[in-house]
Formats: structure tokens, sequence, C-alpha cells
């Protein structure tokens, strides 16, 4: 016996539904539980007698993420005294004389002390930018200026801008590349909006401020048009 394409339709409309209420569910459970079990793991750094299994006698999820936190807390309080600066110093010098180690640690320090201080120029702000061709514009991330090396090799009186264009839907891959700012156009959005637009493929639109103004794409676009 046939299934009207009716019924069909609206089967099909209640699976949907069901995704899309258990699919971002499950996978930000699964997401917890893969950092907590991996912070879990920090516990093995105390002795064994102080170790969530002798003290209370069984295992309890989740204190490895308060250790961690702890730890973290601790060890920038500790860097923040006078004392602390100078074993941090000394543990710096230690690991950037060291051979290998070195190019490893010096080279995470760098990206570290630029995404997480405050004076850094990671993801300044969301734009634009003609790529992966001229009559293709994706979302991209300005992050600083270029090296004084590549800002040589521009021609007279251009400004380039060093960017970041992610990858969808995983936005820790993509591509640095260095662009004139003619071939970029400014959003109106943050970097937060702009990242989950990104992540969501394009499905998340932002918000767009009362009154906002956005950029042309280019002129010859809107002739077009």
């Amino acid at each position: 016996m046939s299934v009207s394409p009716q019924i069909k339709m609206t089967l099909k409309g209640y699976l949907i539904a069901g995704l899309l209420i258990w699919l971002p569910l499950a996978i930000t459970l699964w997401v917890l539980n893969l950092i907590i079990g991996s912070l879990d793991q920090t516990l093995t750094l105390l002795p064994q007698e102080w170790r969530p299994e002798a003290v209370f006698g069984m295992h309890i999820p989740g204190l490895g993420v308060v250790f961690a936190v702890l730890v973290v807390m601790g060890t920038g309080m500790l860097a923040a005294n006078v004392l602390g600066r100078r074993l941090v110093g000394f543990w710096h010098g230690l690991l950037s004389r060291t051979p290998v180690v070195s190019s490893i640690y010096n080279s995470v320090k760098q990206v570290s002390d630029t995404l997480l201080s405050d004076s850094g120029n990671a993801f300044k702000n969301a734009l634009l930018v003609r790529w992966p061709h001229q009559n293709a514009w994706s979302v991209a991330f300005q992050t600083g200026t270029p090296a004084q090396e590549i800002l040589q090799c521009a021609e007279d009186g251009e400004e380039l801008v060093s960017v970041y264009v992610p990858t969808t839907p995983n936005p820790t891959s993509g591509y640095f590349i260095v662009v004139p700012r003619s071939d970029t156009r400014d959003l109106n959005m943050s970097v937060d909006e702009a990242l989950k637009y990104v992540i969501s493929m394009g499905v998340v639109v932002p918000n767009p401020p009362p009154q906002a103004q956005r950029p042309r794409l280019n002129d010859e676009h809107n002739r077009q048009g």
C-alpha cells in the first residue's frame, strides 16, 4: 500500500524537527564529555592518596576541571608577584635556549600572546575579502598589519592588510592572506557574530544594528544590478 506524498512530507518534517532539537544537544554533551574527560586526566598529577578515588572512594567527574582552573589561576597569581616573574623569566629563558624545544615553544608563545593579550591584534574586526578569486567574497577577520618586508613589496600608495579567512564549519583552519585594502569591505557585525555566521554556513544571519548601513560589495556589481 502506497503512502501519500502529504504523509511523507509530514513524517520528514517531524524527523527534521526532532533532529534540530536533539543534534545540537547531543553534540554539546559530547564536546562537554570530551573536555571534562580530558581535564580529569590532570588529577593524575596529584599523589595517589590525594586523588578522589582514595579520598571519596569513587571517581567524581568534573573535579579535574576544578583542579585545572585552580592550577591556572594559581599560576597567574604566582606570576603576578616579583618572585613569580623571576621564575617565569627563568623558565622562559631555559625553554628558549633548548634546541628543538625552543622553536616550538617560541612559536606557540607568540600565538598565545597575540590571541590572549589585551593589546594583541588578533581578529580586530570582521570584513569581506575577495577570496578565492576576484569575483567571490568571503567572510574574514583582520589580524593586523603585514610585516615591513611585505609592505615594501606593495605598489606606491597601496595599503595592505593581513586577514584570516576561516573555513566552514571549522573556523580553526583557514588561510592567512595579505590583500590590498581596496579588496576588502568592513562588516557591521562583531567578531562573534561573524564566527557564528561562518560556523553555521550562512544559516545563522546576524541581526543588523538599527539603521545600520551595510557596505557595498563593489561599485561594478551595483552598476550591473
